[in-house]
């Protein structure tokens, strides 16, 4: 099972990634992975960065009554 440090050395190679990703190439369950990287965002170890949605004009998508289906999340280290 992967660490902190292996997160944290995931980031450090890829300069930025998603959670889904990090999940994916760690193996880990996504619950998981989002308490470890909440916990370093906590530590300030890791930053979380969120896309702006400019190609949305409404803001209003049909996927998401919300409006952020089209928005993305990255992790980067803090």
């Amino acid at each position: 099972m992967a660490s902190l440090i292996d997160v944290r050395n995931m980031l450090a190679l890829q300069g930025r990634m998603e959670a889904s990703q990090l999940s994916s190439a760690l193996h880990l369950p996504r619950p998981l992975l989002d308490a470890m990287l909440n916990r370093m965002e906590a530590m300030g170890k890791a930053r979380r960065m969120q896309e702006d949605v400019e190609g949305c004009l409404t803001g209003s998508c049909k996927s998401c009554p919300e409006g952020k289906a089209c928005a993305r999340e990255w992790w980067t280290l803090g």
